[in-house]
């Protein structure tokens, strides 16, 4: 089981990261065009979707979105007010953008560093803290039927696996908390807003895709 100083960071960061995705989420519903009910069910699984995975995956049951009410009213909020004041969120893209790299960076170590209080190896801490980080957009670009942002060249899977990596490994060199957790979030973040700023792109199939 975690540790009570793990167990209360973990809390404050998933709310934080909770809150940026959802955003996100909610204002892909707004978009489309959905209604109010569409934007808090896309909010919520941006949100909640990578933690409740990684939860059911490493046995971390009831999942914290189900065991706690803040998981649940955070991503609600976060859905209501991106619907009412989208044309608001919508100007700010640039800075939702920004916060969005931000909570990437804390779901990968928030997710990795769990997996490891459960008992998981090296690898499939890391893994789980990608997860943990893409999960809950993937289910919101497939509810909302597009592509996955993942899928089209954009890197975001890649630093995340990087930074909950990062953070894996210097967990088992028995670092302090704070330096293990601030070595994964800067490596993902760091990443994530280079390839931001100088465009950069995962590798793509060339010429016609002739099948």
């Amino acid at each position: 089981m975690p540790s009570p100083e793990l167990s209360t960071m973990l809390v404050v960061l998933d709310l934080v990261g909770i809150f940026v995705f959802s955003v996100t989420g909610a204002l892909v519903a707004v978009r489309k065009h959905l209604d109010l009910f569409a934007a808090t069910v896309l909010a919520g699984v941006t949100g909640l979707g990578g933690g409740f995975i990684r939860d059911v995956l490493i046995g971390a049951t009831p999942p914290a979105a189900l065991a706690d009410w803040r998981y649940l009213l955070v991503p609600a909020t976060a859905g209501l007010l991106t619907f009412v004041f989208h044309p608001t969120v919508g100007r700010l893209e640039r800075v939702v953008t920004l916060f969005d790299a931000f909570g990437l960076a804390l779901f990968c170590v928030t997710g990795a560093l769990k997996a490891v209080d459960y008992g998981l190896g090296p690898l499939p801490a890391a893994l789980m803290g990608m997860v943990t980080g893409i999960g809950g957009g993937v289910i919101r670009d497939v509810l909302a039927g597009r592509v996955p942002v993942i899928f089209e060249g954009v890197l975001y899977a890649t630093p995340a696996l990087a930074g909950a990596a990062v953070a894996v490994v210097l967990d088992r060199a028995d670092l302090s908390l704070l330096v293990v957790a601030a070595a994964g979030f800067g490596t993902c973040l760091g990443w994530r807003l280079l390839a931001l700023v100088r465009g950069w792109q995962a590798p793509m199939p060339r010429g016609p895709a002739n099948v």
